[in-house]
């Protein structure tokens, strides 16, 4: 091990460090934990950064359900990565500008240390976190009113993943809004906004990075949080957004009637944070871009009914649970050698919840696109539909939709997809 050390501590001194991953927790190989100090630590990854125009090392701590991240200079690097190496991970990997080093340590505490000579030249990326390149920034003051980060800008340690998150999600959003051409001003609606993570980071994203002219309306069913939330939006003086009270079935399903075409063009300073549903609807009959961060079963259905009924462009949700349709699985007792299984059978209803789902939304003109919009170990609710508006398919193409749908509902027992409750379709 001393020659790992060893081998570290060079690369440190003469500037070849590059970076560095510390795996297999040793609480893994013997069934405890060695410091309750670093309980759950999965791996810690180290890379050299500027910071203050000083070298530095930046260290992330990888818990098993939340990021840290601390800096320290050599010295403390060495000291640090060296008690994690003898009290916490029996692996180690060491990469140079000149050589691989990867540090084995065995059950009984044996080490073997290999070492590989690098064939193509390597750099150092020394850029602190890539700020430049963060779609939102963190600084920003409401980020601390909503309790995404500290005083001073930087990202909690339970928020982590939260970020990743809502970051992904603004990244796609962004690139998928390039392909849409949109007339004046904007209006984009998230439903089940919750806290409002997605819905600042979008609006902060559009206007300031891309600087489109919107209208952003969160929907929200807590009158408390609609208030603090609208009150946040005003200290920042955040021009056309608000947040109204709503569920969102309510804010989905209900019809604009005749006298209530209106549509508010701007938000005043004199108008109330708490909005009655005929507000609602006179401002939300028209919209452009419809998103849905995990609403959870079929509230999603409920957000993309809004998004066809209201003729959006955009509809972009990532679904939560998927009960609906694994209740109509089960109540018919279709089974096979899959399903027989629930955790099988979990996974069976959300394919088949959100094929159907797609298949809805082409039916309805909609191009629909699928994906996985993070990586699992920030969430597991982490497939994204997507689904941009392209003109209304051929009579043949939406009777082929049709069909496909009722196949899946014979296959698997499901008398009824929720998402059917929509008045123009005719399953």
């Amino acid at each position: 091990m001393q020659k790992f050390i060893n081998k570290l501590e060079s690369s440190l001194k003469d500037g070849s460090f590059v970076k560095l991953t510390l795996s297999k927790p040793r609480v893994e190989a013997h069934g405890r934990a060695s410091s309750d100090e670093y309980k759950d630590l999965r791996n810690v990854y180290v890379k050299p950064i500027i910071l203050r125009n000083e070298k530095m090392y930046s260290f992330t701590y990888r818990y098993e359900r939340r990021d840290e991240a601390k800096n320290y200079d050599a010295k403390q690097s060495l000291e640090v990565i060296t008690k994690l190496i003898s009290e916490i991970f029996l692996n180690a990997s060491l990469f140079t500008l000149t050589e691989d080093v990867t540090l084995l340590i065995s059950k009984k505490g044996k080490a073997t240390v290999m070492t590989k000579a690098v064939k193509e030249q390597r750099e150092q990326n020394v850029e602190h976190d890539k700020i430049k390149n963060r779609l939102i920034n963190p600084e920003n003051p409401w980020w601390f009113k909503l309790g995404l980060t500290t005083r001073d800008g930087k990202v909690t340690a339970d928020m982590q993943h939260k970020f990743k998150q809502i970051c992904k999600y603004v990244e796609i959003v962004d690139g998928v809004m390039k392909n849409v051409k949109f007339d004046g001003k904007i209006r984009i609606a998230d439903m089940g906004a919750g806290k409002g993570y997605l819905t600042f980071a979008l609006y902060e994203y559009l206007t300031q990075k891309c600087k489109y002219d919107i209208q952003m309306e969160g929907v929200e069913i807590r009158p408390d949080l609609v208030m603090k939330i609208n009150e946040i939006i005003k200290e920042s003086e955040m021009k056309d957004f608000r947040f109204v009270e709503s569920s969102i079935e309510a804010y989905a399903c209900q019809q604009t009637s005749d006298n209530s075409q209106q549509t508010s063009s701007n938000f005043s300073d004199s108008q109330p944070y708490n909005f009655s549903d005929s507000q609602i609807l006179r401002f939300s009959d028209s919209i452009d871009v419809l998103i849905a961060l995990h609403a959870c079963n079929t509230a999603t259905d409920d957000a993309i009914i809004k998004g066809i009924e209201s003729g959006a462009k955009l509809i972009i949700c990532a679904p939560c649970c998927h009960k609906q349709i694994r209740q109509e699985m089960e109540k018919s007792k279709v089974v096979d050698a899959i399903t027989r299984y629930g955790i099988f059978m979990e996974r069976q209803a959300v394919m088949i919840t959100d094929t159907i789902r797609a298949l809805i939304m082409e039916y309805f003109g909609y191009k629909t696109q699928v994906m996985e919009f993070i990586e699992m170990e920030h969430t597991p609710k982490n497939v994204l539909l997507v689904g941009r508006k392209v003109g209304e398919p051929s009579t043949e193409d939406k009777e082929r939709i049709l069909k496909e749908i009722k196949s899946l509902k014979e296959r698997y027992g499901i008398e009824r997809h929720y998402l059917e409750r929509i008045y123009r379709c005719p399953l």
